[in-house]
């Protein structure tokens, strides 16, 4: 299966918010009210408020930020 190079972006904002937000929620709500029988699902209202933030923050943020990276250490 290949996947056309004009979607990668779009798949790369799309896993690398839902990984990052699912793992920054877990450790946010864990350390904030603990691990009780309530917290899966306070994680998951966590990771869907943080990864409806996190995917057009990425989408929007990641091509200015390779193109920041690129000029300073070259292709």
């Amino acid at each position: 299966m290949s996947i056309p190079s004009r979607k990668h972006t779009l798949l790369f904002a799309l896993l690398m918010s839902c990984y990052m937000a699912f793992l920054m929620s877990a450790i946010l709500t864990a350390v904030n009210t603990g691990i009780d029988a309530g917290f899966v699902g306070r994680w998951l209202r966590a990771w869907l408020l943080a990864w409806s933030c996190a995917f057009p923050l990425v989408l929007i943020g990641a091509p200015r930020l390779r193109h920041l990276l690129l000029r300073y250490v070259g292709p």
